[in-house]
Formats: C-alpha cells, structure tokens, sequence
C-alpha cells in the first residue's frame, strides 16, 4: 500500500514537471476582454502626462496587456490581478530632502495624476484583487456605487484622491476585503476667492459588518459625525490589526467598551477629533499589541494615565495637543520599546528626570509648548539613537552653553535636529557648537542668547535650516558662514549684528533659499558684478545698509519670491529689471527709503495674494495701473499727483482682489470716480492726506467687505455716512477735516456694532448726538469734535464697554487678512489731540481709549454716568456750553490722563475726588465759573478765569476770600440748611455801601442841592466837549 501513495506521488510529481517544461516557452499573455476592459477604462481617465501611452488600442496579436505600466497579471492564467495607478507622491524629510528638490518633485507629481471619472468597465476583471488609485485628484466626484460588486478585491485603496460625498454602502459587499483606505479625500472649489471645502460622509457604518477579514482600515478626514455607532460596528472586525481614524470630527464622547474584538490592534489613531471624554477610555489600555497610538490634538485632560504603562510593546506615541497637566511621571521612562514620543501642546509642568536616559530606543522626544522648567538633565546626552529634540516653548533655566554640555555625549555623534525656541534661554554660543557636525536643523529662534555667534559653526556641515532670530547676538556675523555648502534657510533677524557682511560669507551658499537678516545694522559690501552663488526664494533685509545705489545683484535672482529691503538707505531710481522681476513676487517690500522716479504700471500676471509696499519714498508721478491679482498696496507717503479715476476704473469689467488700499499722504486730487462695484474685496481703504474734492460716490456702499475707511484731511463734502450702511464690518471710520455734512444717523450704533474708532472732526455734522450711538459697546476712540453739534451729552456713555475697561489687548490693530498680517505693519493709525497736543498714534492705538466732543454748541451738565469709564485716557469737552458742576465721582476714572474741560459755563467747586487722578498729567478747567479751592496743584493756566483759588495761583484762599463751607456742615441757626458765607458777606457788602453814600444823601438837604449842582455842571462841561468835536 505504502509503495503505491510513493509511486503515485513520483508520478505525480513528473507529469508536473513535465507539464511546467512543456509550457515553459509558451507566452501567458492577457485575455482580450480585460484587454478592451482597460481601454475603455483609460478612455475616461484624464492623464494629462500621458502615463499610460504604454495602454494602446493595437491589434491583440501585438499588444499584452500584461505589459502595460500598472498592470500586474497572473502567471498562469493571464488575468488582471492587481492594478497600480497611484500616483506617487513626494515625501519629504526636512532633515534628508533638499528643499528645492522636493518642490520639483510636487510639482511634477501635481501634473502627473490621474483625474476623470472610473469607468464601469472595472467590473470586467472579474479576477482583480488589488486596486491602487490613491494620491490622483478626481475633482470632487464620488466613489463609484459598482465597486462594491468587484467581489473579488481585497486591497482597495482611493485614498488622497479627491473623492467627495457619501461612501456607497455597496463597499459592504467586498467580503474579501484585507485593506480599505478611502482616508484624506477632500475638494476644495474656487468661486470667485471664496473656497470651499468637500469631503467624504457616511451616514452610519453597518456596511462595515460584510468585511470581516478586513485588517487595515483608514477613515481619516471622513466625516463621521452622523454614525454613532462607529466604535460598535469597528467592533465587528476581528481581524483588525491598523485603525486610523484621524479629523473623523468625531466630537462626542468614545462610548465604553465592556470587551474589545479587535485585541490584535497594533495601530490606533483617533487624533485631531476633539472628543468630549476628558479622559483617555479604558478599553484603550486593553490593547496589548499596540506598538502605535496616536490621541494628539484632543481635549484629554488631568495627570498623564497611570494605565499607558501597560502598552509595553509601544513605539510610537503621540500625546500632544491635549491638556494634560500634570508632571511627567517616572514610570513613563520605562517605555524601553518607545521610538517616538510627542508630549508637546499640553501644560505639563515640572522638570524632566534624569530617568530619560533610560529611553534607549528614542529617536524623536517632542516635549515642546509646555511650562516645563529647570535644566535639561545630562543623561539626554546618552541616548545615542536620537536625531530628533524639540523643547520649544517651555521655562528652561540653564545657558545655552549648559545646553550643549549636557549634550555632548554619545547623542552628539547623530543629532540632526534640536528645537529650543523661546525657552527662556540666555548666555553665550560656545565653539563646542561646532561638534554637532550631524546637525541638519537648529533652532534656537526668540530666547535671550547674547554674544558673538562663534567661528566654530562653519564646522556644521551638514546644517540646512538655522534659526537664530529675535535674539540679543551681537559683533559682526563670521566669515566661516561661507562653509556651511548645505544651509538651504538661514534666520538671523532681530539682533544686535553689526559690521560688514563680504562676498566671504555667501561663498559656498549655494543651496540658499531663504535668507532673513533683517533688523540689524549690518551692511553690504559687495562688488558691483557681484553674482550671488545661490538663487533666493525668500530674502528679509530690512534695516541693513544697501545704499545709496539700488543693489544690482537682484538681477541675478530669477526665482525670487519675497522681497523685503524697507530703511536699507537707497537713494537712486528703481532699474527698469526690476519691475520686470517684480511680476514673479508674492511679496514686495522697498518702503522707507528715498527711492525717486516715476512707478510704472504694473498690469502683469502677478500672483493671487500678491503684497506691494513702496511707501514712504520720494516716488512722483501719476498713480500705475496694477495687476487686479495684487491684494494689498501701499503707495503712501510719496508725492504721486493727479487723478485716482484711470487707477480706480482700470479693466473696470475684471473684478478686483485688493484687500488692502493705502493712498494716503500724497498730492493726490480731483475727484473720486464711481467705479467701486469691482473693488468689492476691500477690507481696509485709506485716502486720507490727499487733495481731493466733492462727494464720495455711492457705489462705496457696495464695499461690503469694508473693516477701516480713513478718508482724512481732504475736502470731500456731502453726505457719506448714508452711504455705509452695508459696510457693517466696519470697525474704524476716520473722516476727520474734510466738508462732510447732514446729521449723525442713529442707525450706526446697531448697524456698525463692530465700531472701535470713530474720528468726524473738523467738518459740518449737526443735530444731536443720537443716544442709539451708546451702542457701540466697542468703542475705544470717539472724536466729534469741530463740528456744529447741540443739545446734551447721552447719559448711555456707560455703555461703552471697552472704555469702561482698563484692560485693552497689548497687540497692535491688524487687518483681519494674510496681506497685511504678513508685513506685520500696524494698519490703522490715528491723529488724535491728547494732553492738548495733536499727536499720532498707530503701534500703540489699541492702547488708547479718548472721547473728544470739544468746540461744538453741545449744553446741559456732564452726565455723572461718564465716571463709569474707568479706561478712560482722555476726556475733552472744551468750547462748549455745559453747564451744572463736574461730577462728584469723576474720581473714580483712574486711567485719566488728560481732561480738558475749558471754556464752557461750569460751576461749583472741583470735586475733591479729583485729587485720586494719579495718572493725570493735562488739565484744564480755564474759563468757567468754578469756586473754591483747588484739590491739586497744576499750571496755572489750567485755572485762569474762574474764581478759584489755593496752589498755584497766588490767591491762597485766607487773605480775600472767606473759605466755603465744603464739609457739608448744617446751621443750627438756619434750620438746618447750609449757609455759604460767601454770599452772605457779599450781601452785607452791598447793603452798606449803599447806604453809606445814599444815606448822608437822604438825611442833609444842603448835601443833596450841592451833590446835583456838581451833576449840572459836570453835564454842561461834557456837552461842550461833544459840541466841538462834532
């Protein structure tokens, strides 16, 4: 029996081999109706670099499909198993890829993916099993129902494909399934600059229960809010080993789980959904094979869990983003396996323990953005395997050079990176820095380090990226920069650096792209035919010494994106190159120089957030057309002239993408042309200081958008409030010194609710101030002040809640847009009079809180509820007609510094709360008809032309006047009201002096014909005069 299974198996085995040789030279090749399957299926795919030239519709005897690029077929049988269509994309490693390398390659991958639409004819290759489509743009269309009925797939993979809208059920159906990834699949749709945003949805996830051998599951960007069942149903899948579930918007709380199917989980990613549980679930410490876990960037709280000690087998963890507050716990160190680890984002306070060394397989720690402190232990040093150390933003104590001390160890043979940006940081660079020579990013941006940058960072060989900004180096920079061949970004801005900067220090820059130095007092010495080595994207050289003549090796920089070269001391005319250059700026900076000339029109396709600032220069000459791409223009203070009509109505039919429009502080006039409805993008317009004239035309109602109008110091007239009553946004209406006119309307307080700053000075407003004007509880600046304003001032003033508030943002106003965020230039300013002098404010704006209602008609008494502002800087209700007394409780306004209170018809005493006014440094009461003492010494001036007396003026209250009764004393004698002695004795006064000239008068006959015959005569006498004049 034994010998016949032997003989059979021989047998066997031969008619095998046999039948292998015999088919050995004879060619498997593709079956015709997949071969048609695939072409119909090219067909609809938009290959823009015709990757698949290779798919041709030859003759069947001369094409397999089997050869066909991404087409992988059965040995055997020749039917189409798998289909590789990814496009792939470029990965990119800040520490290995070049930056300029890694730009071509995503440029090259944008035009080389797959778009269109996936034809039915898939359902012909009945025997596929492996379909890759991920990484192509699709342009917003769904994922195709017929998928679900290729039976035969276990690898699907349409991930990063731009797929949008709900997932089919019918994907249930592929039972066969090891692998799905439909992750990060969005659309984003331009129409006319406002973007929108598709992704995928489900409507719940049963469908998931038809794939029980399913091992790889990935939903990121999914939108998975309406399935509440996602744990339950995710459950259901036994054989899951990778779950990654990243942005799901899954912002309700992880339900409990009482027993997990899934325990063979090794990957689990649940970041980015801001779940409401603010504890990590249990269950989680349940999955023993997790090797990566990845919660960053939810709203997990309280200690570090005890219960992470149980993953031993992890070596990726990602913990940031949280708030978990607690120290880092020493048992965390234990974590022998750990390769990654990202605690960054959290308010872990504390210092790190010594016990870090023990994390020996640690490549990456990520501890930055925390409120840990103390010093950096030395045993970090012996983690040999490290590359990667960040602990920015955090409240180290030591030096920098104890920071390189302690990481001399074995870690300085293979660090390539170490973050440590503002984190308190001080002392000197020493040469031991130049012992890192694996160090390919450094980081050290906004501390307090100080010193010479030493010599010995030429040695830094392999350095890409160096962040030395906003720091207190100082001493000129070293020649031994020119050896680091490999520096791609180099950040020096924001020292003390002084001295020359030679060709030396670039040499060997070639692979330089972004160089930011500016605000330093370094300068340029450079041969004229000076050719830089490298070719710039980025270059910040603000506040260096280039001039006086325009470098002329910007010339040579063809790939320039960004150009910041404002107070460089450039006194000559712009070369003609360079506005040719300009066409390929994003971002274009020359202001505060004495450049001259003519602006020639830039019209050229510029880029879509396009920034030019030539302000403050010596530019003449009409306003330049310009590109309608460009969002943000600064032509201020220069000596343009003439019209705004052919700037403003240029390409009148194209629509406009400036956000940001400043014109101000030049010799512009005429008048303004009606061609606004294009400009409909503008967020901030300043005509101000120029020469115009007439009336703002209506289409500047159109200018929904509109956040700050500044129309100053021109000659307009009309009525322009009307206008804005669309411009709700608005937060800054500055029109001062011009010929406006008509009422203040009421529905500004409701319909401009943003207002913060609202300057009508100098022009022909009457009527009342509407008490509806309360309602701008934003308000910082109120400036009615020169117009023909009367009746009261509201009693609502209280309502102005920011000045009732002493406690104002310290950042400095900026557009709500990236344009002018950007340059980072404040971009309202004001002039405004404070302490009885016109200053202008702009960097400190957001500071300043002032109402000003001076030389109007305005009557009645100061409301008392005007002491309820207490971040009230300044108050001026000068060249009025108020009446009544100052208020008791003004006080209480303990941010005063200037009160201007003048020529108005105000009586009583000076309250003596006055005197609590610390901060006063202007005041002035001139011109009413005040009494009493004064509570507190000031000029004089501040005084005159009341009846007041005390320090400093000379009358001291005892030798010519009787002190008034202000200690609110009541007279027996009078039936308990209050006497003022004053009045009193002036009464009596009057009485006897009457008397003691009349009385005699009365009582001696002979006196009375002697007094009137002294009046005949002295009338006889007066009337002679009159006579000889005439």
């Amino acid at each position: 029996m034994m010998m016949k299974e032997g003989s059979s198996r021989i047998i066997a085995v031969t008619l095998t081999l046999l039948l292998c040789f015999l088919t050995a030279d004879s060619e498997v090749r593709c079956i015709e109706s997949e071969r048609h399957a695939l072409l119909n299926f090219k067909q609809d795919l938009e290959d823009p670099s015709n990757r698949l030239a290779s798919w041709a519709a030859a003759a069947a005897s001369d094409v397999d499909c089997c050869d066909w690029i991404g087409v992988v077929c059965h040995n055997r049988t020749g039917h189409v198993l798998q289909l590789h269509l990814r496009t792939f994309h470029p990965l990119y490693d800040e520490l290995t890829e070049d930056g300029a390398q890694y730009e071509a390659q995503y440029e090259a991958h944008e035009r080389s993916m797959f778009g269109g639409k996936i034809n039915p004819s898939l359902l012909d290759l009945k025997h596929l099993i492996y379909l890759d489509l991920s990484y192509n743009n699709f342009s917003g269309i769904q994922i195709p129902k017929f998928l679900g009925s290729m039976g035969s797939l276990r690898y699907l993979n349409l991930s990063h494909a731009g797929f949008v809208g709900l997932i089919p059920h019918q994907l249930g159906n592929l039972s066969n399934l090891h692998y799905l990834n439909l992750g990060h699949n969005d659309y984003e749709y331009n129409n006319n600059n406002n973007y929108y945003y598709y992704y995928l949805y489900v409507k719940n996830l049963r469908w998931l229960s038809g794939l029980p051998l399913l091992q790889h599951l990935d939903l990121s960007y999914v939108n998975l809010s309406q399935a509440s069942d996602w744990l339950q149903e995710i459950n259901k899948l036994p054989s899951l080993s990778e779950l990654r579930l990243s942005d799901c918007r899954l912002s309700t709380s992880i339900p409990p789980m009482h027993s997990i199917n899934f325990s063979s989980l090794t990957t689990l990613d649940l970041s980015y959904n801001h779940f409401k549980n603010t504890s990590i679930p249990f269950w989680v410490f349940g999955l023993h094979n997790l090797v990566s876990l990845d919660l960053s960037d939810n709203q997990f709280q309280g200690p570090i869990p005890v219960y992470l000690q149980n993953l031993t087998s992890l070596r990726h963890l990602d913990l940031s983003y949280n708030t978990f507050n607690s120290s880092i716990p020493n048992w965390f160190y234990t974590f022998s396996h750990l390769e990654f680890l990202s605690l960054g984002g959290n308010i872990l306070q504390g210092t790190i323990s010594s016990s870090i060394g023990n994390l020996t397989s640690a490549i990456s720690i990520d501890l930055s953005y925390n409120e840990l402190n103390g010093k950096v232990p030395r045993s970090l040093g012996t983690l040999c395997k490290l590359r990667e150390i960040s602990l920015s933003v955090n409240k180290w104590s030591p030096q920098i050079s104890e920071i390189f001390e302690s990481l001399l160890g074995c870690i300085s043979n293979g660090l390539e990176s170490l973050r440590m940006d503002d984190a308190q940081l001080s002392g000197q660079l020493t040469a031991e820095l130049g012992q890192f020579k694996n160090l390919v990013i450094l980081s050290l941006f906004n501390n307090s380090i100080s010193g010479p940058i030493p010599w010995s960072i030429g040695n830094l060989s392999s350095l890409r990226f160096l962040d030395l900004g906003r720091n207190q180096i100082n001493e000129t920079l070293p020649q031994s920069f020119g050896q680091l061949s490999k520096l791609e970004s180099l950040s020096i801005n924001s020292n003390m650096l002084e001295g020359v900067v030679s060709e030396v220090h670039f040499s060997n820059l070639t692979g330089l792209t972004v160089l930011f130095a500016s605000k330093n007092r370094l300068t340029l010495e450079v041969s004229l035919d000076w050719i830089p080595p490298f070719q710039l994207n980025y270059l910040g050289l603000e506040s260096w010494k280039l001039g006086p003549k325009f470098p002329s090796w910007l010339y040579s920089q063809k790939q320039l994106l960004s150009l910041h070269i404002s107070n460089t001391g450039i006194l000559d005319r712009v070369p003609p190159w360079f506005w040719n250059l300009s066409s390929q700026f994003y971002y274009l900076n020359i202001s505060h120089n004495q450049i001259y000339g003519e602006i020639p029109h830039i019209p050229l396709i510029l880029s879509s957030i396009s920034i030019i600032d030539v302000s403050s220069n010596n530019f003449t000459g009409p306003l330049p057309c310009i590109s309608s791409n460009v969002t943000s223009l600064d032509l201020s203070n220069n000596s343009l002239f003439g019209s705004i009509s052919h700037f403003l109505c240029y390409k009148i039919n194209e629509p406009k993408n400036m956000e940001f429009l400043n014109l101000g502080k030049n010799l512009l006039s005429g008048k303004i042309s009606n061609c606004w409805m294009k400009w409909q993008s503008l967020i901030a317009l300043n005509l101000g200081n120029n020469n115009f004239i007439g009336k703002i035309p209506a289409s500047i109602g159109s200018l929904t958008s509109l956040q700050s109008l500044h129309l100053y110091n021109n000659k307009f007239s009309g009525k322009l409030l009307s206008l804005l009553k669309n411009c709700k946004g608005l937060f800054t209406i500055d029109i001062g010194k011009n010929e406006f006119d008509g009422t203040i309307p009421k529905w500004i307080g409701h319909r401009l609710s943003s207002l913060m700053i609202l300057s009508l000075h100098s022009n022909n407003f009457y009527g009342q101030i509407p008490d509806e004007l309360c309602a701008l509880t934003s308000l910082q600046i109120l400036d009615l002040s020169h117009n023909k304003l009367f009746g009261s001032i509201p009693k609502c003033v209280n309502n102005f809640n920011t000045m009732a508030r002493n406690n104002n943002s310290n950042d400095p106003l900026f557009l709500s847009v990236s344009s002018v965020a950007y340059s980072s230039t404040p971009f309202e300013s004001e002039l405004l009079v404070m302490k009885g002098k016109s200053l202008e404010y702009s960097t400190t704006l957001q500071l300043v809180n002032i109402i000003d209602l001076s030389n109007n008609n305005l009557s009645g008494e100061i409301p008392k509820e005007v002491a309820s502002l207490q971040g009230l800087q300044s108050l001026n209700l000068s060249s009025n007609i108020l009446t009544g007394m100052i208020p008791e409780n003004i006080g209480d306004m303990g941010s005063l510094e200037s009160v201007d209170f003048s020529v108005n018809q105000l009586s009583g005493q000076i309250p003596q709360s006055m005197s609590n006014l610390t901060f006063l440094s202007h005041l002035n009461l001139s011109n009413n008809n005040l009494i009493g003492r004064i509570p507190s010494s000031l000029s004089a001036s501040s005084f005159f032309g009341n009846k007041l007396c005390g320090p400093p003026l000379t009358d001291n209250c005892t030798i010519n006047y009787v002190k008034p009764n202000i200690e609110s004393k009541r007279s027996k004698d009078f039936g308990g009201l209050k006497v003022d002695w004053f009045f009193v004795s002036m009464a009596l006064g009057f009485v006897v002096g009457f008397w003691v000239v009349l009385g005699p008068l009365l009582w001696n006959k002979q006196w009375r014909i002697l007094y009137f015959q002294f009046l005949d005569h002295l009338g006889y006498k007066l009337s002679g005069v009159v006579a000889q004049t005439w």
